[in-house]
């Protein structure tokens, strides 16, 4: 008895003194997942203070390790974590980043990082590949930035309408890249007292697809939607990895290298850092020391290729046969043969002699064979990787629409990549006409004889594909003499490739803007203004589907030989049914050109070209950018320095002074009175198109029966000619995001 209890203190003794883990051993079982994490299935490197690495320790009550979940400490905030993977990422539990609810005192209340932490100076971030910014809540536009800016709007139409996360009381946002801090702004897009159809907002992060999944745990009352507690809860992913070098230099420091026996080191995808793995042949945990142990194959039918005895060894197998049988004993060899009687050595030297000269002889005959059969299996391999590239662009939709618009797409073919090589020379650098950040332009001739452009991109990101197709079916249905013509588009690169016609002299933008004299006449731009007015309202109204451009600007109106305008790029457009007035979108498009109630509300409206149109007659009139110009302009844009113009009857003062030499005055006021009503603020003060195009086709005519008298008249007495401008350009439309608007140029599309 009393040798029993000497036994059972002894026993309590050594159970006290071993560590929160095992370094030694860990179930493998647990490794790939370690989901319903308890603290006494902790894997290294993590761990409590001391057996672990800097940065990794957790949290852990001493008295509960085998059913207490492990605590992560950052920045003086601790969360429960979910899941801890050696593959490089962690789940935790934590709340939104920014709520706004009503309370009861009728008065909003905001909480700023509610949920949040800071992962500076720690070995995590937050991976973008597996969380999404979500906004719940009435008409909010949330921004977050990092190196670069995402965001997203929600509007709420009315109070019968079910929330959607497509930007109907929700709305998602992608991360711009994994994130170790970040800025956040939440705007209310309209007054809180008409606005709110909910009795909260919020923007939090969550694991894509999770939240939409899960709607069901919102609470929503008479069309209001509820803070959901939820989310106090809310499981995002961190990815991490050791140090902040890469494998090769790390393991220069042989003390501090995490890697141990039996495993490989690879560089982090996400961040800067490296990760280990078990070699081929192990499994374990390849962070402990002797934690990665051998696989025995041989247990495991489904592991082993043996066709009768496998061998164990030390990281792999092998194959024996039984006695008597000699050969491979592996399912893809020779197999196991019974072993034949001994011959003389004559015989043998013969017999290799022999066989020699007939191997030889074979080498020989069939080398042609062989390497034919190679440049086969090679064309076979390059057309399978076409067709999948074909088929992954949306070849086969492609297809269908080209047979069932025949009439509409007569010109447009799909061009093979063979013929696209032969007609730049296998892409040769001399015949680049223009390259930019995302790619190149190629002239070449097709084998019919058209000169092309060739378009072709380095991106590889769907969302870059999906507008280069959007590309294809909107010019494919289109046909115009003053929007350049899509010759064909060739699928079977990973990045689809666009041949257009080949438009020689350049971009309205480049004549515009140059520090010598301009080249385009006051004749010129009356025309060009004209031809741009007809191809827009042309997609309006009077092709086969409307479109919407979304990204009409000097830049992308290209001119031919004689100056006749080409309206171009296509990628960022939208086609709608002819009977609808709108969609809402994600903003896209070019500041300075960007229609500001587009960009305050997301609706996108024929009218938003219709305001980017009166840019460019402004353009026309001052050869002025639209922003960050030599003049200094009144509010820091050519639109506010033309407004200001307008109003105190200084047009003269402002105008390209070769408008104001050939320019007649009657045409000029003319096109500065429609270029101020396509700039009023309020979308449906503009004019359509259709009534702008019948504006200028009229100065046109005019143009071509009058002469200008008064180019012998001096400046003073031609402004006293001009009417007195008392037309001010509405500006109660405001949108509250003016900051970002000057700071940032252009919306990604």
């Amino acid at each position: 008895m009393l040798l029993m209890i000497h036994l059972f203190l002894l026993l309590l003794f050594i159970l006290k003194s071993m560590p929160l883990y095992s370094s030694s051993y860990i179930d493998p079982s647990v490794l790939d997942g370690y989901n319903n994490l308890t603290c006494s299935s902790v894997p290294y490197p993590f761990g409590t203070l001391g057996f672990a690495l800097p940065g990794f320790e957790i949290d852990c009550p001493k008295e509960y390790l085998s059913i207490v979940p492990p605590l992560l400490s950052i920045s003086s905030k601790t969360y429960r974590i979910k899941e801890i993977s050696l593959q490089g990422y962690i789940k935790i539990f934590a709340g939104p980043i920014y709520t706004r609810c009503l309370g009861s005192n009728g008065k909003w209340t905001d909480s700023k990082e509610s949920g949040w932490l800071n992962l500076d100076e720690t070995p995590f971030t937050l991976s973008y590949q597996y969380n999404i910014l979500t906004v719940v809540g009435c008409n909010n536009l949330v921004l977050i930035k990092g190196e670069t800016t995402s965001g997203c709007v929600t509007f709420c139409d009315s109070q019968d309408k079910f929330f959607s996360c497509s930007g109907l009381g929700c709305c998602q946002a992608t991360l711009p890249g994994s994130l170790k801090s970040f800025n956040l702004t939440f705007t209310q897009l309209i007054s809180n007292s008409s606005a709110s159809y909910t009795n909260c907002s919020a923007a939090f992060f969550s694991q894509r697809d999770d939240f939409i999944s899960n709607q069901s745990r919102f609470l929503f009352e008479d069309s209001r939607f509820y803070y959901p507690h939820f989310l106090d809860n809310n499981i995002i992913q961190l990815d991490w990895a050791i140090g902040n070098k890469s494998c090769e230099a790390s393991r220069k420091h042989i003390g501090s290298f995490a890697c141990k026996n039996n495993s490989y080191c690879y560089n982090s995808s996400s961040m800067a850092g490296y990760l280990c793995n078990c070699s081929k042949g192990y499994e374990g945990n390849p962070y402990d020391e002797d934690g990665c142990t051998d696989v025995d194959e041989c247990l495991y039918p489904d592991k082993n290729s043996c066709m009768r005895h496998c061998i164990n060894t030390e990281g792999s197998y092998t194959c024996d046969c039984p006695p008597g049988m000699i050969g491979d004993g592996r399912k893809d060899g020779s197999g196991c043969k019974k072993t034949h009687k001994a011959y003389p050595h004559g015989f043998i030297l013969g017999m290799t002699i022999t066989l020699g000269f007939s191997l030889a002889m074979v080498i020989l005959l069939s080398y042609f064979a062989i390497v034919k059969r190679v440049k086969l299996f090679e064309k076979r391999k390059q057309e399978k990787l076409k067709h999948k590239f074909f088929v992954q662009n949306r070849g086969l939709l492609l297809q269908q629409l080209i047979a069932s618009h025949e009439d509409a797409t007569q010109n447009m073919r799909i061009l093979r990549l063979h013929e696209l090589e032969k007609a730049t020379n296998r892409f040769d650098n001399a015949l680049i006409i223009g390259r930019g950040g995302h790619g190149e332009v190629y002239k070449g001739i097709l084998s019919d004889q058209r000169v092309v452009a060739i378009k072709r991109s380095k991106i590889v990101d769907p969302a870059e594909i999906d507008q280069f197709i959007n590309e294809v079916v909107i010019l494919s249905q289109v046909n115009h003499r003053n929007i350049v013509k899509l010759y064909g588009c060739c699928l079977e690169t990973e990045v689809p490739l666009l041949a257009y016609e080949f438009i020689s002299n350049g971009t309205l933008f480049n004549h515009l803007h140059v520090e010598e004299h301009c080249s385009l006449t006051w004749k010129h731009r009356l025309r060009i203004a004209l031809e741009v007015a007809r191809a827009i309202s042309y997609l309006h109204s009077s092709a086969s589907i409307s479109v919407f451009h979304r990204d009409i600007k000097s830049s992308n109106i290209l001119l031919d030989d004689y100056f006749t305008a080409k309206v171009s790029d296509f990628g960022a457009s939208r086609s709608v049914q002819i009977d609808q007035t709108g969609v809402t979108t994600v903003i896209q498009g070019t500041h300075g050109y960007l229609d500001p109630e587009y960009y305050c509300t997301g609706r996108l409206t024929h009218k938003s070209d219709v305001y980017s149109f009166g840019v460019i007659l402004a353009e026309l009139l001052t050869r002025e950018k639209p922003l960050f110009s030599s003049r200094k302009f009144e509010g820091g844009s050519l639109i506010a320095y033309f407004s200001s113009a307008m109003k105190e009857n200084h047009l003269l003062e402002i105008l390209d002074p070769q408008v104001l030499n050939e320019g007649h005055r009657t045409e000029i006021e003319a096109v500065a009175d429609i270029a101020q009503m396509c700039l009023r603020m309020k979308g449906e003060e503009r004019p359509t198109m259709r009534e702008v195009e019948v504006r200028f086709d009229a100065l046109w005519r005019s143009n071509q029966q009058h002469k200008h008298p008064w180019k012998s008249q001096s400046f003073e007495e031609r402004q006293l000619m001009l009417p007195d401008y008392t037309a001010e350009i509405d500006t109660t439309l405001q949108c509250s995001f003016e900051e970002d608007l000057e700071s940032s140029s252009y919306f990604p599309r």
